[in-house]
């Protein structure tokens, strides 16, 4: 981890411990109702850092992440973000992942424990033929998130001029702050949520975190993220993105491409929407008390699902977990063990065909 930025944090209170295998990050602030409620309506500062940042340079880099990918990249433009999905050759999901378009490079947004599975992935499929340049920035970069209603006031107390428009990024200036740090500011920040993602170098990281919080940003750890994620419904690595499932059954519809030539895992995924193959699909729980992920989903006594996360509320428990096609989604009443439980939508999922045309 940046040695500054994790004293600047430490000084905030941070509480740092190991959130994938050889990645540590601040689990909490000590401040989690706080951060919770300026996450919904003020303002509130993720640190992203952990997350791996892969950068494709070279004149075939958009055609190179176009076959490798879920999305369509060919005709992108610099400025765009793009979310996209790795799937492996059997299309079982890798990750979720955030992709931003600029003059010269494309760089991708991971989450914290699937860096090196990506990279080496990527790493495989260049060719000596391909003009394409893979490398790994995460060590000397910095990523942060704004979430909340509040986002787009204090970046402009810090001197942002212009708005972004959503799903759109841009290098700006930060004249207000010493050294005038130069940083990549996105309209998005992976959540349904108001917000925005900023990418910086790794030695204007401490600073730039400092700025935010003193101009009114409210410091947010990782267990405060999993439950907005969970909420939101945004699927995870090792939790609702492994090799049990697709990126289909996850809700992920909106960053596949059903047009687009041959990418990893493309036929099973297209043969899965063609003849409507799904036959299970991600939904959100309502729970009264705590039941450990993985433990089956039932209706009418027959298991028809598995519970993959679950995190505390005011109000019982919300989780994630997978539910047979068959049986039904929102609104269901099913059992996980002796707990009853409600189906529910969550806003981050979509579901293709699955979804009842909208009036």
């Amino acid at each position: 981890m940046n040695q500054e930025l994790q004293e600047t944090q430490l000084a905030a209170g941070a509480i740092v411990d190991e959130i994938a295998a050889g990645v540590t990050a601040a689990v909490s602030f000590d401040n989690d109702a706080d951060a919770l409620q300026a996450a919904q309506s003020g303002v509130a500062l993720y640190d992203r850092t952990p997350w791996g940042r892969l950068e494709l340079t070279g004149g075939d880099r958009l055609r190179f992440i176009h076959n490798q990918s879920t999305n369509t990249f060919n005709q992108r433009q610099p400025g765009e973000i793009c979310e996209t999905v790795f799937v492996n050759n059997t299309a079982r999901t890798l990750d979720l992942a955030t992709t931003y378009i600029t003059d010269e490079s494309v760089i991708i947004l991971v989450s914290p424990n699937r860096r090196q599975t990506l990279f080496q992935l990527l790493d495989r499929y260049i060719f000596p033929a391909d003009n394409v340049e893979l490398r790994d920035r995460t060590s000397e970069t910095a990523c942060f998130s704004l979430i909340g209603n509040s986002s787009l006031q204090l970046l402009q107390k810090l001197g942002l001029a212009e708005e972004i428009p959503p799903g759109q990024h841009r290098l700006i200036t930060l004249n207000s702050l010493p050294n005038a740090p130069e940083i990549r500011l996105a309209a998005t920040n992976g959540l349904n949520l108001p917000g925005y993602t900023l990418l910086c170098e790794a030695d204007q990281a401490a600073g730039l975190w400092k700025a935010l919080q003193d101009h009114g940003a409210t410091p947010l750890g990782e267990r405060v993220w999993q439950r907005l994620r969970i909420q939101q419904g945004r699927p995870a690595p090792d939790a609702e993105l492994t090799d049990d499932y697709n990126p289909l059954e996850a809700g992920l519809w909106h960053y596949i491409s059903f047009d687009k030539g041959c990418y990893i895992g493309q036929e099973t995924i297209a043969r899965l929407n063609t003849y409507q193959g799904v036959k299970q699909q991600l939904w959100g729980l309502h729970l009264p008390e705590s039941v450990e992920p993985g433990t089956p989903i039932e209706l009418d006594d027959k298991k028809v699902g598995t519970l993959t996360s679950i995190i505390p509320t005011e109000d019982g428990y919300i989780g994630l977990g997978y539910i047979r096609t068959k049986a039904g989604g929102a609104g269901l009443s099913v059992k996980l063990g002796s707990t009853q439980a409600t189906v529910l939508d969550v806003p981050f999922l979509s579901r293709g065909y699955l979804c009842p045309p909208k009036p």
